[in-house]
């Protein structure tokens, strides 16, 4: 069996790849491989359960529901609600396990499951990989241990987490938004109702996009993926910005008042210099991935403001913030973590931040975000050619080490192999579009010759 958990969760085709006995399995194999590491201390152990409002949610989380509950946890089942609420309310409520049910940014048919420890933060490798064991070993036999009688779990809606995280969302903020227009492109998905709400208690006039759900339209032209209905909205209304989310509402882009994109390098860098400002950026440090945009990192540096890369992906972002106690991190993407206020990047938090500093400031969100020049960056994928050797082959190295003489300090390379499939990413940066093109053609012919 290929590893069910990738970089964020189990996801695929709902009832076909990811199915109801699927769910029902991974959740009692959760159940088991987190009360044998200790994580219930002998006490009777407690979940909160969530989903996106997709239509697969419904049966997905009947079967997650069922399968903790037969396995003797307690269920507190919270409804359409955004990753990171499911996240913040599993710490908030002393639960021991975290179920988020989404495919994120993905098309409707997908959906995944994520689960969260105590505390709400994302499970480590070696316990998501144990709990594909056991799930496997069950699966071809093993017979459950299973509890009868008062010893099953008990399940109940807890109703009270969207005014709980709502409220917790406002308490966090620096400042009210009073003055500012705003419009919200929900993606018809988990935010369609704490987005607004949060920003309307907060102050803000609020305009909706998105905001209609009917569990097929998720992402579906809209949202952080299809930034065009919100930049023609945002200039259609004069609003002051405009904050795009996706499906499960952990990322966040914007756009400004003409609507141009701001993308997550960019709310980054207006979120590390606010932050600065009081007193908040520990160690005076932000950290973004290899994917960051060098003008981010030549940004950062001109303000004193150390910025630290890792591999793609929000989760190796956040350990990195933990190992070293940093307080912001993030991607390009817009997954925006504050760790103060969030174990994972929240996306309505992250825009109620962004708005709040132009409330403080007083200045365009364009003008913030000038604070860094973004520069053109080109991405081509190479298919089909020998990637484990993409570190080693001579030929590429001299290719490779060609471009950065050329392209001197205001540009850069970076080649990265797929983690799914038998291709090359070539990434090229540079302060002229054209010379970034001409560069990343050039290596990319050089992939194909040298690892075809």
């Amino acid at each position: 069996m290929g590893r069910l958990f990738g970089t964020d969760g189990v996801r695929g085709v709902a009832n076909a790849d990811l199915t109801a006995e699927l769910a029902l399995g991974l959740s009692v194999a959760a159940a088991h491989v987190l009360a044998e590491a200790g994580t219930f201390e002998g006490h009777r152990p407690t979940a909160v359960v969530g989903r996106d409002p997709r239509a697969s949610g419904e049966f997905l989380e009947a079967a997650v529901v069922a399968g903790l509950a037969s396995a003797g946890v307690d269920v507190l089942r919270v409804g359409v609600l955004p990753t990171p609420a499911v996240a913040y309310l599993t710490g908030a409520l002393g639960a021991d396990i975290g179920v988020m049910l989404s495919a994120s940014h993905n098309a409707m048919p997908d959906n995944g499951i994520k689960f969260f420890a105590r505390g709400g933060h994302k499970l480590a490798d070696e316990l998501e990989d144990r709990i594909e064991t056991v799930y496997e070993q069950h699966r071809t036999g093993e017979p459950w241990a299973r509890p009868t009688g008062a010893g099953v779990g008990r399940v109940t809606d807890y109703t009270e987490g969207f005014d709980r995280y709502v409220a917790h969302l406002i308490a966090v903020l620096p400042n009210r938004l009073d003055g500012l227009k705003v419009v919200l492109d929900e993606a018809h998905g988990a935010a369609a109702r704490v987005s607004p709400e949060a920003f309307a208690r907060a102050g803000a006039e609020v305009v909706t996009i998105g905001a209609e759900p009917d569990g097929l339209n998720i992402n579906d032209g809209c949202g952080s993926t299809h930034l065009g209905l919100l930049r023609a909205a945002v200039v259609e209304h004069g609003a002051d910005l405009g904050i795009a989310h996706d499906g499960d509402a952990d990322r966040c882009l914007a756009v400004d008042a003409t609507g141009e994109e701001i993308d997550g390098d960019q709310i980054l860098a207006v979120l590390a210099l606010a932050m600065r400002e009081a007193g908040q950026l520990r160690k005076d440090t932000v950290v973004g991935t290899v994917m960051s945009n060098l003008g981010f990192k030549m940004a950062m540096e001109r303000e004193g403001i150390e910025l630290v890369q890792t591999a793609v992906g929000d989760r190796y972002v956040l350990e990195s913030m933990k190992a070293e106690g940093f307080a912001l991190g993030g991607e390009q993407s817009g997954h925006v973590i504050v760790l103060d206020h969030a174990t994972t990047g929240d996306g309505t938090l992250t825009g109620l931040m962004l708005a709040a500093r132009i409330a403080a400031t007083g200045r365009t969100l364009a003008d913030l975000a000038g604070v860094m020049q973004r520069l053109p960056q080109v991405l081509v994928n190479v298919p089909d050619v020998d990637k484990s050797r993409v570190d080693t082959s001579p030929e590429l190295a001299a290719a490779v080490a060609e471009a950065e003489r050329e392209l001197g300090d205001t540009g850069r390379v970076l080649l990265r192999k797929s983690g799914t499939e038998p291709l090359v990413r070539v990434m090229v940066e540079a302060a002229d579009i054209e010379q970034a093109r001409a560069v990343a053609g050039q290596l990319a012919d050089v992939v194909k010759s040298a690892l075809g």
